[in-house]
């Protein structure tokens, strides 16, 4: 089962290293990295560049979740009796991939499009339910971050109510909010200071590369 796990990681990680938000701004001759929050996620890609650029990023780094999760469960693991769990640790590759690119210097992104595209991979059933919570949290707070860490909470959430009785399952779910938080400190500091970006927010680009 070691290694098992151990090829989903790795192949999530490679995935997961293909920085949509960075080569989305390299297209337009700008590291989003050196803009705003820093990171090549999402939400900074809208922020920095606009919203078909974040678009872009949020569907593009979704799928580089979708695709090889998918690949796990129905083609690679797809008659084996841990093969849901072997999904779960996929996607916890791409976000950590996606997070930390080698190739970038390990800097990426927050890993929550990465996360939606897990969930979303997973169990389809949960999309509403993390669309709701997301969207709506957003539009009441208007803060990114508020729905981003609420959509992480879900997934550990969901995977107690539909596998009460699998601890690995909930223990990598778990992982993944942790992840959220962790990669999230410096917004969660700004949350209780009452200094976070709102959405809708931009930032100015005072130099191109």
């Amino acid at each position: 089962m070691i290694i098992k796990i151990v090829i989903c990681l790795l192949l999530g990680y490679v995935f997961g290293c293909f920085s949509t938000g960075y080569l989305v701004g390299k297209l337009k001759k700008v590291d989003i990295r050196k803009y705003g929050s820093g990171n090549s996620g999402t939400t900074n890609a809208l922020r920095t560049l606009g919203p078909k650029a974040g678009a872009i990023t949020l569907i593009g780094d979704m799928l580089k979740a979708i695709i090889p999760i998918l690949f796990v469960r129905l083609v690679f693991f797809k008659n084996d009796d841990i093969n849901q769990l072997l999904a779960l640790y996929t996607g916890l590759g791409v976000v950590l991939g996606h997070n930390y690119p080698i190739w970038l210097g390990f800097k990426g992104g927050k890993g929550i499009a990465a996360t939606g595209g897990a969930m979303a991979a997973f169990d389809p059933w949960i999309i509403p339910f993390g669309l709701f919570l997301f969207v709506g949290s957003v539009a009441i707070t208007r803060y990114v971050s508020v729905g981003s860490l609420l959509a992480s909470v879900l997934f550990p959430v969901w995977i107690y109510i539909k596998y009460p009785n699998d601890l690995h399952m909930l223990i990598v779910a778990l992982l993944f909010m942790a992840s959220a938080f962790l990669k999230h400190r410096s917004n969660i500091k700004r949350l209780f200071h009452g200094t976070e970006n709102k959405l809708g927010q931009r930032v100015k680009l005072e130099n191109k590369e």
